[in-house]
């Protein structure tokens, strides 16, 4: 997920690693329950998941909590994302989870092999390349799992309206990239999409 070309993106900037803090605010854990987060994710038991721009981890560890017969790879562009992840599994090891930086070979070697994705909060940062990058991870079967902010809904927190999409935006993004759409979910301040890649 390391791509300077960031076209197709609806922020114009990479999230900065200084506000790291906002990322593990327990209000996100009420707001988008992990619980919740999981049951839309559907991963099969003992499968791959790939938490694609993880940040620190809060949802990757919170789901491996949730799904111990699962193996998430925690993927981020940012290593100084990724340390504050090391640091938290550090003190409070989850075998299940493993930090890995987008653009290595170690990240390169989960090539169609994931069974599940998970893009949350990340869409309106990512670009067309990075989708494509996503669409990679995929074993056959995969699907991917696209939770962000909802631009059609007021919020008092999370980027700017203008910097997100709605849901009907996400959607059609999407589809012109080459995914398929399943089904669609509100929550209070977020849309979720389950999607596949047309292969």
């Amino acid at each position: 997920m390391s791509h300077d070309d960031r076209s197709g993106a609806k922020q114009p900037h990479r999230f900065d690693p200084k506000k790291a803090a906002l990322l593990d605010d327990p209000a996100r854990l009420e707001y988008l329950p992990p619980a919740e987060v999981a049951a839309l994710l559907d991963a099969p038991r003992g499968g791959l998941v790939a938490d694609f721009g993880t940040g620190t981890g809060l949802y990757a560890l919170e789901l491996a909590r949730l799904r111990p017969d699962l193996s998430f790879a925690a993927i981020d562009e940012q290593d100084r994302m990724l340390a504050l992840l090391r640091d938290k599994l550090a003190a409070r090891p989850a075998p299940n989870v493993r930090p890995v930086l987008s653009g290595t070979p170690e990240a390169a070697a989960l090539a169609g092999r994931v069974d599940r994705a998970l893009a949350l909060n990340v869409l309106h940062e990512l670009g067309d390349s990075a989708l494509a990058e996503l669409a990679g991870l995929l074993a056959p079967g995969g699907r991917a799992l696209f939770v962000d902010w909802n631009a059609a809904v007021e919020r008092p927190f999370g980027p700017p309206r203008d910097h997100v999409l709605s849901p009907a935006e996400a959607r059609a993004r999407l589809e012109r990239l080459g995914w398929r759409v399943a089904h669609e979910r509100l929550f209070r301040f977020h849309y979720a999409l389950a999607a596949a890649p047309a292969r």
